[in-house]
């Protein structure tokens, strides 16, 4: 049976305590970002990927970008933090830019699609920043069905995905807009898919830094 939570400041501590019963259990749960309402289970947990890989009817070979509550959860996660990395997530976490690290070597291999690579974004909204230093990193994928547009209310969510996402909390409507860019910062640094952070602001950070971005 789904459950909504109102997600603010006064309600934190009982929605803090409901997603960890959840993820415990291997549940999935829909969280506002900062523009769209996503589906978040543990990245650690296979079973709780299984379970929302069918929930959005998603095709295997496509990973699941990871949402971290702050950047001392990032061992967590990576093998290593490449300097291009580094140089990004200081200059523009938190906000919205993916970026792509090694993965590291414990996370499920449904999670990375198989590819030794994670995204992770450190997201700009401090509510749920909180939210996940309190309960861990937390898959951050669109709450919708694979190929459909995001959405941006609880509502929208229980909707469309029904009884089949068990818990959302729901902190109102979030802005939509633009999504997060994606960037590859290994060796050959390349832009993903460009969004909210532009290649312009992406380019002039990396030469200042002594790197070059890939065309």
């Amino acid at each position: 049976m789904r459950t909504i939570i109102p997600l603010h400041a006064d309600s934190s501590p009982t929605a803090y305590a409901a997603l960890a019963a959840l993820l415990a259990a291997d549940g999935v749960a829909a969280i506002p970002t900062e523009s769209s309402y996503a589906l978040a289970v543990s990245p650690f947990r296979d079973s709780a990927l299984g379970a929302l890989f069918r929930m959005k009817r998603r095709p295997g070979d496509k990973p699941i970008l990871v949402l971290i509550g702050d950047a001392d959860q990032l061992p967590l996660l990576v093998e290593t933090i490449p300097p291009a990395a580094e140089v990004l997530a200081r200059s523009f976490w938190p906000g919205p830019l993916t970026i792509v690290f090694p993965s590291h070597p414990s996370l499920p291999a449904r999670l990375t699609a198989g590819t030794g690579t994670v995204g992770i974004r450190l997201p700009a909204v401090p509510l749920l920043r909180e939210l996940l230093v309190h309960v861990g990193p937390l898959t951050g994928t669109s709450a919708n069905r694979f190929n459909q547009p995001p959405l941006c209310t609880a509502e929208a969510v229980s909707a469309e995905l029904g009884c089949d996402v068990d818990l959302i909390l729901d902190a109102g409507p979030t802005p939509g807009g633009i999504p997060s860019t994606v960037i590859d910062a290994r060796s050959s640094i390349r832009i993903i898919r460009e969004g909210a952070v532009s290649r312009a602001a992406l380019g002039d950070r990396l030469h200042r830094a002594g790197f070059a971005l890939s065309p």
